[in-house]
């Protein structure tokens, strides 16, 4: 499995020329492009599409949605993800830019590993939304020097006006339990994001996670189970879980190579592990999802 597709491995794939001096791009795309499906993959890059018209089906470690019309998509480096075309009739805008081109996105409630990642905007929005691209595709052909500034603004629009339609229950830190619990999460997610086949999960109990993000465990336990409503064991078990069915996806790793990057001692126990969450042994979903 590739670590990470990189932004000069998404043009080859599109067969489109790459200009390694830019961090940022910005495309639209209508019905006369064929839509070539995007592999089940981790990217190195930030990704905002904006669904006009026309069907795509996006496909997470845990979930597929499928998206009609009106949408507009956030992706990150942390995700993995596989997008695939639907219907004939497709016209779409979509960006990239890299973690150097614009910071702290990670905060971001569109961004961050639980924010929402696809919005539905209605008719007004959506037009700003096409508007803002439309302002982006100008800037980028355009030559004025300080450009990348004047995108990073669009962005940012971008940004606000989908925090504005993000449904009101989405979690967002505003005290010390969340601030603790984005931490955790997100260290979580790091550590989950297994790129080959000799590293391994390192933090697997509530008590690792507290003594790295020096706070005590019960007060870990407290502050994750306020915001999330699950306890730190279970949500560490659904992310374990969620790796588990990227890496039986996207790679061709052997079932024990897997156990072991998962820190699981053995791979009867992962098997057990597996089962246990999702009601299938991981020979059968690997056999179903490949």
């Amino acid at each position: 499995m590739k670590s990470y597709e990189h932004i000069e491995q998404f043009f080859t794939r599109r067969n489109q020329p790459y200009s390694n001096l830019q961090d940022f791009y910005v495309f639209y795309v209508g019905d006369d492009h064929p839509g070539l499906p995007s592999p089940f993959i981790r990217r190195n890059y930030y990704k905002i599409s904006l669904i006009l018209e026309g069907e795509v089906r996006i496909t997470y470690a845990d979930r597929t949605i499928t998206v009609k019309d009106k949408a507009i998509l956030f992706s990150n480096p942390m995700i993995p993800y596989s997008w695939e075309r639907v219907s004939d009739k497709l016209r779409y805008y979509f960006c990239l830019f890299t973690d150097s081109f614009l910071y702290n996105l990670a905060a971001s409630t569109v961004f961050n590993i639980r924010g929402d990642h696809v919005l539905l905007p209605d008719e007004a929005t959506a037009e700003k939304l096409t508007f803002i691209f439309e302002m982006m595709i100008k800037e980028q052909e355009g030559h004025y020097q300080q450009k990348n500034d004047v995108i990073r603004h669009y962005i940012q629009l971008l940004h606000h006006e989908a925090v504005k339609i993000t449904p009101p229950t989405t979690w967002q830190p505003h005290n010390s339990a969340n601030r603790i619990t984005t931490l955790f999460l997100e260290l979580l997610a790091k550590q989950c994001a297994i790129t080959t086949v000799h590293e391994q999960v390192q933090l697997k109990t509530a008590a690792a996670f507290a003594t790295q993000l020096s706070v005590h465990v019960n007060y870990l336990n407290r502050a994750v189970k306020s915001v999330t409503g699950k306890t730190t064991t279970q949500v560490i078990a659904d992310h374990l879980l969620k790796e588990a069915k990227t890496l039986l996806r996207a790679t061709s790793w052997s079932i024990g190579e897997i156990a072991y990057c998962l820190g699981f001692g053995h791979p009867s126990n992962f098997t057990v592990f597996f089962r246990k969450m999702s009601g299938q042994n991981p020979h059968d979903f690997r056999g179903t999802n490949q």
